[in-house]
């Protein structure tokens, strides 16, 4: 990991009257903030979850803060985005957070990087600090801030938010799982709407950027127990907290004992949109799909078929459409036995968002099954038959 450049040997008598609050915890104490002060964090993302957790990480006094955005304030942030005010509207964001922040903590040293994360230049500017706060909005970047941390060995403090719901966690330790373990592909283009077409509740970023930020702390410090392992499910209506166990998966792509991916890849051609060596999406695993619509009315007609959840078991926790059985796509080349008895019928196979069970699909059928994708996973079943069932 990064050393700040920020000489940390001491705190000044000011620092020591602006801490005081820390230094009387007995498990943090004068170590503890001399360890902040020493420390880097680079937050990806300026904006909702980026507002608080900056501000936070910032007023807790850690030594050097990388923020890394590219957009203006615009009117519709100020309802969450709580690092501007009306009269930034207009401005460069870092421009306006680096005011704030240092407003805030003069003995702060804030890096700006205006530029759009890419695979060309993300290595570099993450491998230039301890640990990444992730609060960015869409899954290109997402997948590629987790695949640069895991290849820098820096911890990614995940978070995100959409309409009343949240989730945080730590990925790409040394020994916990990163986000592909948990994710395995990202949803089909335009299947999740963004925050500005879906609306999020203005207080959910901070309750969730506080959050992150909180986490940011313990890993630098070493107090308390870390979400390595565990995803935070926030539900902010309910005010519901729910803490489910995720693995590292050892065959992941990334993180996993043999990685396929060893270096950054074309992120957007990942996540199915188009670029600039990515038209087209690839007819390789073309099968026969079913959509959720159909799948419904033949269930209410009594007419159903099999279904075959190839999702991971802590999935099936979160979201759960009426599958007849669980088995994960990795253990299904040695589990096929156990679908025998289905080979007259016709087998639905769902994961999440289609890829995983668009796999398992053709797997089934060069093995003599009837079997179609159900087109848009639980994500779709969730957009467009049942919005009960969470989404994740």
């Amino acid at each position: 990991m990064a050393t700040s450049t920020a000489d940390a040997a001491t705190l000044s008598p000011d620092e020591l009257r602006r801490y005081n609050r820390h230094l009387t915890l007995p498990e943090f104490g004068r170590a503890g903030q001399e360890k902040l002060k020493n420390a880097s964090v680079l937050l990806v993302g300026a904006g909702g979850l980026g507002s608080p957790a900056a501000m936070y990480l910032a007023a807790a006094g850690v030594g050097r803060i990388g923020l890394v955005d590219f957009d203006q304030v615009e009117a519709s942030n100020l309802q969450r985005q709580i690092l501007y005010g009306t009269s930034d509207v207009g401005r460069p964001k870092l421009d306006a957070a680096a005011e704030r922040l240092h407003d805030l903590n003069p003995h702060v040293e804030v890096d700006v990087h205006e530029v759009r994360l890419t695979s060309d230049n993300a290595l570099d500017i993450i491998d230039g600090y301890d640990v990444v706060a992730d609060g960015t909005d869409n899954f290109p970047t997402r997948y590629l801030v987790n695949d640069a941390c895991v290849m820098t060995n820096t911890p990614n403090v995940y978070a995100s938010i959409f309409r009343f719901e949240g989730q945080v966690s730590v990925f790409a330790t040394e020994d916990g799982p990163c986000y592909r373990c948990l994710y395995e592909e990202p949803p089909p283009p335009g299947l999740v709407p963004s925050c500005a077409e879906g609306g999020v509740l203005g207080v959910l970023p901070g309750l969730v950027g506080t959050l992150q930020a909180t986490e940011v702390i313990k890993l630098l410090t070493g107090i308390g127990e870390p979400l390595v392992g565990r995803l935070l499910m926030i539900d902010a209506l309910a005010m519901n907290f729910r803490t489910l166990n995720i693995q590292k998966n050892p065959e992941c792509p990334v993180c996993g004992a043999h990685p396929s991916v060893t270096e950054l890849i074309d992120y957007e051609a990942f996540c199915g949109l188009p670029s600039a060596t990515n038209g087209t999406e690839s007819d390789d695993m073309a099968v026969p799909e079913i959509s959720v619509q159909d799948l419904k009315k033949r269930r209410d007609a009594g007419d159903a078929p099999f279904v075959l959840d190839v999702r991971k078991p802590h999935e099936a926790e979160i979201a759960n459409i009426g599958a007849d059985r669980l088995i994960p796509l990795d253990e299904l080349p040695e589990r096929l036995a156990e679908l025998e008895d289905q080979k007259e019928r016709e087998v639905v196979v769902h994961c999440r968002s289609g890829g995983r069970s668009a796999k398992a699909t053709a797997l089934l059928r060069q093995h003599g099954f009837d079997a179609k994708n159900l087109a848009g996973g639980t994500l779709a079943w969730s957009e467009e038959i049942d919005d009960s069932v969470p989404t994740y």
